[in-house]
């Protein structure tokens, strides 16, 4: 009983993560497969302004109710890093993908089984695309944890900080490895297209990134203040 009223007592948090997840994954992936459909108008430039900016502004939307992780790799991240309950891991991961898998299935049924409905693919060698999203996902982790978690940041700033790290990681490793920075963007897309090639890149990549940049994070955190 008592799982039970802590889940739901913690519903709209759960909620929050769901439909943020599925906001950012709609936008991400479709303003791939929108590329593809209307024969570039984006550019790989617009693809990587427009997954910043639905970052930023879903960072302003949801960081006061639920933290705005978005993102499972962040959430184990948090949880290593002491700044988020163990016990919260598995709902907010449930919630992640689920979003993911409905922002997949929303994807496929306003445009069709295009560009795989903007699954994450690497052009690299496995080990090189698992090697790049290891560095992204440490670089943006360690900008999250500065701005989200320590009170000398420029807090009304993170989601600005947060939403500019993932522009720019998107503009530079977004052709070869994808740029996925996120289990749950990922899946969604894969799930729903049925494209499974390499996924576990997107699977292993991001965690592992995203706990040494919290990780990192503290160690600096520790050591300034010794």
């Amino acid at each position: 009983m008592g799982v039970i009223s802590s889940w739901h007592r913690h519903l709209p948090r759960y909620a929050g993560e769901f439909i943020g997840t599925f906001v950012l994954v709609f936008i991400a992936a479709g303003a791939i497969v929108s590329d593809v459909v209307t024969r570039g108008a984006l550019g790989h430039t617009g693809v990587a302004i427009a997954t910043g900016l639905v970052v930023t502004a879903l960072v302003y939307a949801l960081g006061h109710l639920t933290g705005a992780h978005l993102n499972p790799a962040v959430s184990l991240a948090f949880a290593a890093g002491r700044h988020f309950p163990v016990r919260d891991l598995l709902p907010y991961g449930l919630a992640q993908f689920g979003g993911a898998a409905l922002a997949g299935l929303a994807i496929r049924w306003l445009w069709g089984d295009v560009a795989h409905l903007g699954a994450s693919l690497p052009a690299l060698s496995a080990g090189r695309a698992l090697a790049l999203e290891v560095l992204m996902t440490f670089v943006l982790m360690f900008v999250i944890t500065a701005v989200a978690t320590d009170a000398r940041a420029v807090g009304h700033a993170a989601a600005l900080a947060i939403g500019f790290t993932v522009l720019l990681e998107v503009m530079v490793a977004g052709p070869a490895s994808g740029a996925s920075m996120n289990p749950a963007r990922s899946f969604g897309p894969a799930l729903i297209s049925g494209v499974w090639a390499h996924q576990w890149i997107y699977f292993v990549g991001p965690p592992a990134g995203t706990v040494a940049g919290v990780l990192t994070y503290e160690w600096l955190r520790r050591a300034e203040r010794q």
